[in-house]
């Protein structure tokens, strides 16, 4: 099983097997379809008064994270999301904010262990 992190603005590819937006809110300006979503967790993405400090810029990268950690654990969500992603071959994780090396599907890959 592979799991990947793509950017859900980035054109769809058939390489990305099973696709799961991991984002709260969906993308701004993006259609159902130019998506091509397969799922959405976003009970498993950060909550909203995190994200909004973190890309406000009050909470620096590594509060973020830790905070965002803090969140995941025993969130059920993270449990039924590792157990559909455990069921495919090839998934992608699809996030949109544009930095591809700290964004919250980076930490939540990490803590799905896959």
């Amino acid at each position: 099983m592979a799991v990947k992190l793509k950017r859900v603005y980035d054109d769809p590819s058939p390489d990305d097997g099973y696709r799961v937006l991991v984002d709260r809110l969906w993308p701004r300006g993006l259609t159902k379809e130019r998506a091509a979503v397969d799922s959405w967790a976003k009970d498993a993405a950060p909550s909203a008064e995190l994200r909004r400090a973190y890309h406000q810029g009050d909470l620096p990268w590594e509060e973020f994270e830790a905070a965002y950690r803090r969140e995941l654990t025993g969130n059920p969500a993270v449990a039924a999301l590792r157990a559909e992603l455990a069921a495919r071959p090839t998934s992608t994780l699809l996030f949109s904010v544009n930095d591809a090396l700290r964004n919250h599907a980076v930490i939540l890959l990490d803590v799905l262990g896959l």
